[in-house]
């Protein structure tokens, strides 16, 4: 198993200060080997993950749920082993690993089949974490609202129900019927599959009134209207510091995967006098379970019903490029395309690239078309918010429409319900004491501005 790394011991001042492990864990990364060899840098700049970037995100992801990861490495295979994933060697091996180690759970960074799982916890007489339980477990850490609790439960019970194994002596068959002439009835695991069933049913339920309760919030919303403008990206690129940033608020950021999971909106009010919804959804990765996209999809209809879509990037990342394929991908599968109007790519942590990248990356923006040019920020430092701010305004304000109309300077009424109800570019006084507006509204507010202020607008 190559290469191998360990983490400072609990009591290592190296440990994050309050960090709880919940037992000692091994990381393995059972990846195929690639048919050509490539540099690690000329794999990520192409989008494929480098193996050591892999194994450090399925570490992290370990960590997430604060376990004492004590080993991690890499097994490269020729091929996938219908019956424990890996060669029977390295099986072995790994299981002298955990007794040399006293480690009680192995995480794989696979999808592992209910036959391979329970075949490797035998070999290795060790709990088997694959990527998919890993993930379920720290959503499962991490929602606090009803509805967050409701999705992590649904995907949860989607794949608890196809790991029902025959592993106890009380899964025997039990008897219908009354007295000695009934038949054998159910088994317990159809007993147990047949309750996950109902259960998964009442919060399918359940969800749909999350759903009901969801889509009146957005109505609500549209008959304001505030355009809805919605953070998505890779874990850990820095959605949340970036959410914190601009609209002052104080939801949790942390140099942690998945620190945020339940969306979360404010109001944020604009230069020019206009208001935006701004949401923070929860972050993408790689090779996220099918249930939990399909789980998720009420959280992320906040996404699909955006009217400006900003993909964060964390730019400092050596497989960027991969990551930002994950999101895309994602994305698509909520019928969102890459090359959709409303989607805005934000460069983030520039501050953590050295002047020589910095520079590479803003050929590579400047290369971009207008309408398509990333914009370069620090959700740290605060570089770039400005443009982000303006690019924002610019975005929402193609769909408005621009409109002139004169308002005597004493109406002062007119003036504070046109900075209530648009967005005032400009305002200049006349020598015949008259306030010269220029405004920015959204369409469905136009008639009511013409029919407010009648011959004062101009044609």
């Amino acid at each position: 198993m190559e290469p191998r790394r360990r983490d400072a011991p609990p009591d290592s001042p190296d440990r994050p200060h309050g960090m709880a492990s919940t037992g000692r864990a091994i990381v393995i990364g059972p990846y195929l080997r690639p048919r050509e060899s490539a540099p690690d840098t000329a794999r990520a700049r192409s989008g494929e993950r480098a193996p050591a970037a892999r194994l450090d995100e399925a570490a992290g992801l370990a960590r997430a749920i604060d376990l004492d990861v004590v080993e991690a490495g890499t097994v490269m295979l020729s091929q996938i082993r219908p019956a424990s994933y890996l060669g029977k060697g390295k099986v072995e091996e790994i299981g002298g690993l955990l007794k040399t180690l006293d480690a009680g759970l192995v995480v794989m960074d696979c999808a592992l089949s209910p036959v391979q799982q329970r075949n490797l916890e035998k070999a290795w007489n060790a709990k088997v974490v694959d990527r998919t339980g890993l993930i379920l477990e720290i959503f499962g850490r991490r929602a606090r609202t009803r509805e967050g609790a409701l999705q992590v439960e649904l995907a949860h019970l989607t794949y608890q129900r196809s790991r029902l194994v025959r592993s106890w002596t009380h899964l025997e068959r039990q008897r219908g019927g009354y007295g000695f002439l009934g038949g054998p009835g159910e088994t317990q695991i159809e007993t147990d599959r047949r309750l996950i069933d109902e259960r998964i049913e009442r919060i399918e339920r359940d969800l749909e009134g999350v759903k009901r309760t969801r889509k009146l919030h957005r109505d609500s919303r549209k008959r304001v209207p505030y355009p809805i403008v919605a953070l998505v990206g890779y874990t850990n690129a820095g959605k949340s510091t970036l959410f914190n940033r601009v609209t002052r608020a104080r939801v949790l950021s942390a140099d942690m995967l998945f620190a945020t999971l339940d969306p979360t909106l404010r109001a944020v009010d604009l230069p020019h006098g206009a208001r935006m919804i701004l949401s923070d959804t929860v972050g993408f990765i790689s090779d996220l379970p099918t249930m939990l996209v399909a789980a998720f999809r009420a959280t992320l209809e906040e996404v699909i019903e955006a009217d400006l879509i900003l993909h964060v990037r964390d730019v400092s990342h050596g497989d960027t490029e991969a990551q930002s394929r994950d999101v895309e991908a994602v994305l698509a599968d909520l019928g969102i395309a890459p090359e959709d109007p409303r989607v805005v790519e934000l460069w983030n942590k520039i501050d953590q690239v050295d002047a020589n990248e910095r520079e590479r990356l803003a050929n590579l923006a400047a290369r971009r078309p207008a309408d398509r040019r990333p914009v370069l920020v620090s959700a740290v430092t605060g570089e770039g918010l400005d443009v982000l701010i303006e690019a924002i305004e610019a975005k929402l304000g193609a769909s408005r429409e621009v409109m002139e109309l004169n308002l005597d300077a004493g109406d002062g009424a007119g003036a504070s319900w046109l900075h209530r109800n648009a967005e005032v570019l400009s305002r200049t006084l006349d020598e015949d004491g008259h306030i010269a507006f220029t405004i920015r509204v959204d369409p469905t507010k136009a008639g009511l501005v013409r029919a407010k202020f009648g011959d004062m607008v101009k044609p």
